[in-house]
């Protein structure tokens, strides 16, 4: 018996999603089965007297972006390998992205992006431990899948 592909997990290239811990909907997100991790831009990142990291999200250029800062105490720093292939320290942490009507943890690093077309990227081990299939041909395909 052929089993029947499912199209609940499909993802585009692209999409939109919102990060409910932090206030941010609807934020244009790359999908990258290239990368392994997932990164959000941010216009500050540093460590207060406390041992806090201190985050502003986005930056002055993005609608989107409030000035917020946000403080967190759990966070880990990994070595990640950036888009240009040169290793750096980054605070990561771990929050919860929604892509449609659904609600997922990720682990996002956090990081500079300004010079990038999306200020989030959601890399392959996100993907693959929800079990997203990437349709190259789609945009938007969660979000549009929202709205009906």
């Amino acid at each position: 018996m052929k089993r029947k592909k499912s199209k609940n997990n499909t993802i585009g290239r692209s999409d939109k999603a919102d990060f409910p811990e932090f206030d941010l909907k609807e934020l244009n997100i790359k999908i990258d089965s290239g990368a392994y991790t997932s990164a959000i831009h941010c216009c500050k990142i540093e460590t207060n007297h406390d041992g806090l990291i201190e985050v502003i999200f986005l930056d002055e250029n993005d609608p989107k972006f409030s000035g917020e800062a946000h403080l967190f105490k759990e966070f880990e720093q990994k070595q990640v390998r950036s888009s240009n292939g040169e290793t750096e320290d980054r605070f990561v942490i771990t929050t919860k992205i929604k892509l449609g009507e659904n609600l997922y943890p990720i682990e996002m690093s956090l990081t500079f992006r300004g010079d990038m077309s999306f200020p989030v990227l959601v890399g392959r081990r996100f993907l693959s431990k929800n079990r997203f299939v990437v349709n190259p041909r789609l945009k938007n395909h969660i979000h549009k899948k929202s709205l009906k």
